[in-house]
């Protein structure tokens, strides 16, 4: 019988922490996303600029012949696209958030990933997956239409930066409630349709009457989307946005749900 000591479980050696290994389950996380997301059907990327560039289309061609001008400059298209693709962009963020859980619960046993990895995975890759979109969107249409717009930068960058900070932080509170209650992705489908019609995509929030107006000018999505048009439109100044309500908004929403997220994840992983 050897008289070699055994170590002991608790001075067993441990193995050292991979180097940089949070941001190998980041890459790894978005390369899964990119991968299941577009990588599974055929064109993969490629539908992703079809899809709004030719709802955009349908929509210039079928309000060109109700209206003989549009609200904004000379081109239908312009405006529209100036008011889809911000909307698309918070909508994106907010369903791909919503579900982060779910879609990456086989992948939070292991003790490396945590659930803030899968909800920044998702959000980045969608948000520069969106932004790419809406810069060859639109240069594409500018490219060959002559709508006689001038870009400027600040309000650009400063609707879009609401329309993805709202994003964000609707879809955390969606993925705590999805965690208490399942049933709350379908009732928020269901409710969240109607942020379409109200956002001002197919019209000024000015030209509306002003009780309509009123309510509104209160949506951020609104005035995300005026936000994005007037840096297009020079002559265009949305006097209803405010950023430090839109963005306190959206940072509270964030707050909260980094807060109630450790137990309401936990709780999506039990069901």
């Amino acid at each position: 019988m050897s008289d070699t000591p055994r170590p002991h479980p608790a001075e067993a050696p441990q193995l050292p922490m991979p180097k940089l290994a949070s941001l190998r389950v980041f890459i790894s996380l978005i390369q899964r996303e990119m991968s299941t997301s577009y990588g599974s059907s055929p064109g993969g990327y490629i539908w992703a600029i079809i899809s709004p560039l030719g709802t955009t289309a349908v929509m210039a061609m079928a309000f060109s012949m109700i209206v003989r001008t549009p609200p904004l400059g000379t081109s239908f298209l312009v405006f529209y696209a100036a008011g889809v693709m911000p909307f698309n962009m918070f909508n994106q963020v907010t369903a791909r958030i919503t579900n982060s859980i779910n879609y990456s619960k086989p992948l939070l046993a292991y003790s490396r990933v945590t659930w803030i990895d899968s909800v920044l995975a998702r959000f980045t890759l969608n948000l520069l997956t969106q932004l790419v979109i809406f810069a060859l969107v639109m240069t594409i249409i500018l490219s060959f239409v002559d709508a006689h717009t001038m870009i400027r930068p600040f309000p650009l960058f400063a609707g879009i930066a609401i329309m993805a900070t709202l994003g964000l932080g609707i879809g955390l509170i969606n993925c705590l409630m999805v965690g208490y209650f399942p049933v709350w992705g379908e009732l928020w489908g269901i409710l969240s349709r109607p942020l379409f019609l109200v956002s001002g995509i197919f019209f000024l929030v000015e030209d509306l009457p002003p009780k309509v107006r009123h309510i509104i000018e209160w949506f951020p999505m609104a005035q995300g989307v005026a936000m994005v048009r007037s840096g297009f439109y020079p002559t265009y100044d949305p006097q209803f946005v405010s950023l430090a309500y839109c963005f306190g908004l959206s940072l509270g929403m964030i707050m909260l749900g980094l807060l109630f997220m450790r137990r309401g994840y936990l709780a999506g992983l039990e069901r």
